[in-house]
């Protein structure tokens, strides 16, 4: 008991930490480090991919193949935001000219 205890006390303390640090982020530096998180969402699907594909009961299975889901769901969301927060940097030369494409 006092060992879940301890760990949802990890839990809330880093949920804490990880929001008071994002929210002091400038919004110059917030496209490159987006970029970097979907590398290592990249990373993290890979990884659900094998550890399904290696798997041996059915549980496994169905545990890793919502694991593949929601890391892709993350992945492509991630890219997306990336995406609009890039055209924010553009000028309404570049944006008028890509309209007329």
């Amino acid at each position: 008991m006092s060992e879940s205890i301890a760990l949802l006390t990890i839990f809330v303390l880093a949920a804490f930490v990880g929001v008071e640090v994002i929210s002091k982020v400038s919004s110059t530096l917030h496209t490159p480090l987006m970029s970097g998180a979907n590398a290592i969402h990249g990373v993290i699907l890979v990884g659900a991919i094998i550890v399904t594909g290696a798997a041996e009961s059915t549980i496994v299975v169905i545990v890793g193949l919502l694991a593949v889901v929601l890391a892709t769901v993350n992945m492509v969301g991630g890219f997306v935001v990336t995406d609009r927060m890039l055209e924010m940097f553009k000028g309404p030369a570049a944006r008028k000219k890509e309209l007329h494409k």
